[in-house]
């Protein structure tokens, strides 16, 4: 059924151009409060994990940034809305299925994990809700801020674990390249490092996953909003785990170099806990400068594409 803006306003019957958008919105609101009346025992365990865990602290800023991004393309998105009823299925059932799995824990997760499924499902939901009530052609319009919405997921306990790891074991071998660049005496073995005076482990709290996380999410916002090609939007975002890396490497270096040379509370101050923005703000630096290079690209190969038609 085909909803679009032509038809409403032709439809005779007084104020329906009026009550049908109104109608479609209060039945996607419904729709997506659905994941809440689902899992509400899960609920609880979400708002806990948001408040105590950084590393998931940006979970209720996803859905702001897609209501944003929706709204400043809301003309192009919503220019012919219609029902997507195969579309919102084929996202609405799995979410669904998710929802009553997690509430009733078929498969025995933890409650991390249980939260991760909770959040699946919600974003699952969500993302048919929308298909159905506002049809394929608003999908399509929509998708990135639609799929920006699986950045709240959690991510599982065994994968963070994993991940942490790797970024543990990178930044340590990033960090040792600092450490013999800057001449600084050390004996590595794994991730303990023996340097004059001191001994430093690289910690879980050291991998950066949260920061990393952010710089993700960050990058894949800027590539959305400033490159049209896919590949190098994907270009830009692969960056960043060499660039968090680095920037990992460069702060338990500076942090311990600190230490060495100047004062050994470096590595328990303020620059330690609270100094994160700061190794956070150099990492965009490179990012931003690969940025602008696609962005140049994109801008050479227009006017070239223009003269040859």
């Amino acid at each position: 059924m085909n909803l679009s803006k032509n038809n409403l306003e032709n439809n005779t019957e007084p104020g329906s151009h009026l009550r049908w958008p109104l109608l479609l919105v209060l039945g996607f609101l419904l729709v997506c409060a659905l994941p809440f009346v689902l899992a509400w025992n899960l609920v609880g365990p979400l708002v806990s994990l948001v408040r105590t865990s950084d590393t998931f602290s940006e979970i209720p800023l996803i859905p702001l940034v897609t209501i944003f991004l929706v709204y400043e393309k809301r003309k192009a998105i919503f220019s012919n809305i219609s029902f997507g009823w195969m579309w919102g299925a084929a996202f609405i059932v799995p979410g669904t299925i998710l929802l009553v799995a997690g509430r009733l824990n078929l498969w025995q997760l933890s409650s991390t994990n249980l939260v991760s499924l909770l959040v699946l499902g919600i974003a699952l939901v969500w993302i048919g809700a929308f298909a159905l009530f506002f049809g394929a052609g608003a999908f399509r319009a929509a998708c990135f801020p639609l799929f920006f919405l699986l950045f709240m997921i959690p991510i599982p306990e065994p994968f963070l674990a994993k991940s942490v790891f790797l970024l543990q074991a990178g930044s340590a071998d990033m960090a040792q390249w600092f450490f013999n660049i800057a001449g600084v005496p050390n004996h590595r073995q794994g991730l303990v490092f023996e340097l004059p005076g001191v001994a430093i482990r690289v910690a879980e709290e050291c991998s950066g996953i949260h920061s990393t996380l952010a710089l993700l999410i960050t990058t894949a916002l800027a590539s959305y909003i400033f490159l049209k090609k896919s590949w190098k939007r994907l270009v830009l975002c692969l960056a960043v785990f060499p660039i968090a890396l680095f920037k990992n490497g460069l702060r338990i270096a500076t942090l311990s170099s600190l230490s060495i040379y100047v004062d050994p509370a470096f590595l328990t101050g303020n620059l330690h806990h609270h100094g994160g923005i700061v190794f956070f703000m150099i990492a965009l630096v490179p990012m931003a400068i690969l940025l602008r290079l696609l962005q140049k690209s994109e801008n050479s190969l227009r006017p070239a594409a223009e003269n040859a038609s």
